[in-house]
Formats: C-alpha cells, sequence, structure tokens
C-alpha cells in the first residue's frame, strides 16, 4: 500500500511513494505555488523510508516541465537520495518525451551533479 499517493494536478505532479515496494514516482508538471510545502510530505516521508529501505530503490522520474524552484527542490531530492546511496541500490530513470529537449537536457544536467547515483535516460 502506498504511503503518498498524490493525484497530477495542471500545476502539480502526480507523486507515488511505495516503501514496500521501494518505488519513487514523480510524474507531470511542477508548478506548486509553494513547492517547499507541496514536497514536504515526500521528502520527509523519503528521509524516514531510507533509515531502513529496500535492497533496491527504484526512481522514476517522468517531469513534463519545472519552474525554479523545483529544480532547487529536486536539488534537495537528488542529495537526499545520494546521501542514501550507501544503503541501498538507487536507480534513477529519467523519463521524457525524445521531442522534449529541455527535461532531457535537465536530466543529464541532473545526472552530471550527482555522479554518484545511476541514471538511466529513457525517451518515450
Amino acid at each position: 500500500m502506498p504511503i503518498i499517493n498524490v493525484e497530477k494536478t495542471q500545476l502539480t505532479p502526480s507523486i507515488l511513494l511505495d516503501k514496500n515496494l521501494g518505488l519513487v514516482e514523480i510524474k507531470g508538471d511542477s508548478l506548486p505555488e509553494n513547492t517547499q510545502e507541496f514536497y514536504k510530505n515526500l521528502m520527509s516521508e523519503l528521509k524516514d523510508y531510507f533509515n531502513s529501505p529496500q535492497d533496491k530503490t527504484t526512481v522514476n522520474l517522468e517531469i513534463t516541465y519545472f519552474n525554479s524552484s523545483s529544480s532547487k527542490l529536486f536539488f534537495d531530492f537528488f542529495d537526499l537520495i545520494e546521501s542514501a546511496s550507501e544503503k541501498c541500490t538507487i536507480e534513477i530513470n529519467w523519463i521524457y518525451d525524445e521531442e522534449n529537449e529541455s527535461m532531457e537536457e535537465a536530466g543529464e544536467d541532473f545526472a552530471e551533479d550527482f555522479e554518484a547515483l545511476n541514471f538511466n535516460m529513457v525517451t518515450k
């Protein structure tokens, strides 16, 4: 049973965190009015999860567009994941539409910034 299951809106992505499966998914546009508040529960639950994670954690990110405050949040998100990468295997799937060059570049930039993480660039 998912710990977090947030439905997508016009300005916010869907979020799924299933600690039993070791699965994190974020899909859609990330343009919340208050980014820190919107992602607060996810970040808190992830910190808790990484205290005793599954052997493998899969992170699927299918972001179609994000604003600058979401970009900062994603840096914090990847920092948290990177610090937990010593405790378990973490696979990050950056999923983007092949025609969305800005999201392809964003994924490549995050992969460069967080070299300790295993990023898979996945086109759809």
